[in-house]
């Protein structure tokens, strides 16, 4: 069994490869990149939407197509659009004959196309573009924008996802593994293993989201493979580094996995349980969107501690010594843990725990001083890119010579009787004109062009009063819907699912820490270091994005997102720290094992800190803002955790409370004189 059990479980794994690594790179296929899709039943945009759809035979979503010459259209332009018109009419996709509209400055035409909603947009915005190009006269500037093009923008920007951060989180992990063991075969044994986390959570995923039972996107669908590959990696350091120790202690490398697997399996668990419960804390969102990204990432983290607790042992057992060449532990060789950098942070920590604490923590609250200046009320669609695309293009030019909303109005539903009224109640700042469209069923369809483009935030602001103005018609059961009705029911629900979601993963965590450590004062002081760092990180970011790199502000899901991973992840290295803590503490005292744990566990958990935040990181090179401000926000709280709180705050503050923190469990007696002894000292 000592050889057929592993060698088993490799091959087992082997096949689950097979099976499910090609879905990896299938995922793209049933993600789903429209903000509609995302929203509750319950949000009034999703209602008007529905009551909408009973006005044409099938559902469809505008795209503008616009041209400008600066000066005016010369001749050869208007044959060109002419030309195209027609050509875009035979578009498969497109329903119905484009309507044109020129500007009052004769500079510009703008031609709303409605391209069928129930196909695949970003192919249809893909093949206008295409002909868009054919005959275009030297200085007609033209551009196809609208909720259509924005969604086929999102998907160019989100395609190759699978395959450009594998291979960026993957060089980032070998590099920074083989500067930690010096070693060739080791990182591609935990690169394997994260590998086939991901390959059997991408199945996982992938059955689910074309079952319909979860909803994907390409952000879930990029932080399910950083998280992965991140979380595989911090579970398999901590298994090498504890296999690595015991490779000293004895000379048979099956009893040193074992012992190594017994060590680690309980803070690796609860680790992977508390992320997989934080995260699974988001299906209480209003939106569709968080709500599929909990299970989706809780799936991913899932695979990964399965992988790390089965292959990758089974693989060190079968490999031996021979894992760690060419520097191979031999046994009974000097432990270095308290002679490097990390004895020294351990004896300094020992020296002046009170003042250490106390410092660190005002450190943290300069960075905390800066949280009121995050922006996260929203952002326009086209503010989403961080390149140039063609959507964003467009709108500017709609924006100089139209009204700002033409290309995607907003719908008003009334009931019949009063329609009028109703229409009357549209006359509001920023609505530039309302026209009843038609009558069916009861209901009627108004179209209200806004001023402002759709997707902007002064949009937002006239949404709001129109919603106001016709909610106030008696009877009417007035809807309004539309692409900046969805984005302001997207920016609502997000800000009630901070709300919600944020109390509730603080009970989640604690109520783990607290039957992990069987303590209560531990596990409270735990979620309060770390909720600081939380506050500082963001603080931080705040000043970073608003004056360092110009970003127009932030996602509402923003602050949401930030403190379910750095929370979250950022106990997982309290975890590790504090159950070896604990494990030493009951064999000496609490001082002396706290000083030990932070030696012993101070490489592997700052390297654990770096290869998460380096993965996290690899997210910004997809330009999209949302994943460049969770890119930045992870990978700086990540590190401020591992550096700062867990290296020097969260020991100090231990040795400071003194036995009194593991409260109200009692050590043994022999500890508990030991403790005695050491504090009277």
């Amino acid at each position: 069994m000592r050889w057929w059990l592993p060698a088993l479980l490799v091959v087992v794994w082997l096949g689950l490869g097979a099976l499910g690594g090609p879905y990896a790179g299938r995922l793209a296929e049933v993600a789903e990149n429209n903000n509609a899709a995302f929203l509750p039943d319950s949000a009034e945009a999703t209602e008007a939407q529905r009551l909408q759809e009973s006005f044409t035979d099938e559902q469809v979503l505008p795209a503008v197509v616009v041209a400008e010459r600066q000066g005016g259209l010369a001749p050869e332009d208007t044959r060109y659009l002419a030309q195209r018109t027609g050509a875009l009419a035979e578009v498969d996709g497109v329903v119905g004959p484009p309507q044109p509209r020129n500007s009052d400055d004769g500079e510009a035409v703008q031609l709303v196309l409605q391209i069928r909603g129930g196909g695949e947009p970003a192919e249809v915005v893909a093949e206008i573009r295409t002909q868009l190009e054919e005959g275009r006269p030297d200085g007609l500037a033209v551009a196809v924008t609208g909720p259509a093009a924005q969604i086929a923008d999102l998907v160019e920007a989100f395609g190759g996802i699978d395959g450009l951060l594998l291979l960026v989180a993957g060089a980032v992990v070998a590099l920074i593994l083989v500067v930690v063991y010096r070693s060739p075969v080791l990182p591609l044994i935990v690169l394997f293993s994260a590998v086939l986390a991901l390959g059997t959570a991408s199945f996982v995923v992938y059955q689910l989201a074309e079952a319909g039972t979860l909803t994907l996107n390409g952000q879930s669908q990029g932080i399910l493979f950083i998280l992965v590959f991140g979380a595989a990696t911090d579970y398999a350091l901590l298994l090498v580094s504890r296999f690595r120790e015991q490779l000293r202690e004895t000379e048979d490398r099956f009893v040193a996995i074992r012992a190594a697997l017994r060590g680690t399996i309980e803070p690796i668990a609860a680790s992977a349980g508390t992320v997989i419960l934080g995260l699974l804390c988001l299906l209480f969102s209003d939106l569709n969107s968080n709500q599929g990204l909990g299970p989706v990432a809780a799936i991913g983290i899932g695979g990964a501690l399965l992988a790390s607790v089965t292959f990758l042992p089974a693989a060190l057992a079968l490999l031996g010594r021979a894992a760690f060449w060419p520097f191979r532990p031999t046994y009974g060789s000097a432990k270095p843990e308290h002679e490097g950098l990390w004895g020294q942070v351990s004896a300094l920590v020992g020296r002046k725990p009170r003042l250490i604490w106390i410092v660190t923590t005002l450190v943290l609250l300069v960075g905390v001083a800066f949280l009121p200046q995050l922006r996260a009320s929203g952002t326009a669609q086209s503010d989403l890119f961080l390149t140039e695309v063609d959507s964003a293009k467009g709108q500017e030019i709609v924006s100089r010579h139209f009204p700002g909303g033409s290309g995607a109005p907003t719908a008003v539903l009334a009931r019949d009787a009063q329609a009028q009224d109703v229409l009357a109640a549209t006359d509001v700042p920023g609505v530039e004109e309302a026209a009843v469209v038609d009558s069916r069923g009861g209901w009627t369809l108004i179209q209200a062009v806004l001023e402002d483009p759709a997707d902007s935030e002064d949009a937002i602001s006239t949404v709001k009063r129109l919603r106001e103005s016709v909610h106030a018609v008696q009877g009417a059961e007035a809807k309004v819907g539309g692409q900046t009705a969805i984005q302001l029911d997207v920016q609502t629900a997000s800000a009630h699912d901070r709300t919600l979601i944020i109390p509730i993963v603080l009970v989640v965590i604690f109520l783990v820490l607290a039957l992990l450590l069987r303590a209560l004062v531990a596990p409270l002081m735990l979620i309060a270091t770390v909720v600081l760092s939380f506050a500082a990180t963001m603080g931080v970011s705040a000043l970073v994005f608003n004056h360092l790199l110009g970003f127009p502000g932030a996602d509402p899901a923003i602050p949401l997102f930030g403190f379910i991973f750095l929370v979250a992840l950022g106990i997982d290295y309290n975890i590790f720290l504090m159950t070896r803590v604990r494990e030493e503490a009951l064999e000496t005292d609490t001082r002396t094992g706290t000083l030990h744990g932070l030696a012993v566990t101070g490489g592997v958990i700052t390297s654990a800190g770096v290869v998460l935040a380096a993965t996290f990181a690899a997210l910004a090179v997809i330009p999209v803002l949302f994943l460049a401000q969770i890119a930045f926000i992870v990978a700086f709280g990540v590190l401020l955790d591992t550096i700062i709180v867990r290296s020097l705050l969260v020991p100090a503050l231990t040795i400071d409370i003194g036995p009194k923190v593991w409260w109200p469990a009692r050590m043994s007696q022999a500890s508990r004189s030991q403790s005695q002894a050491s504090e009277s000292g």
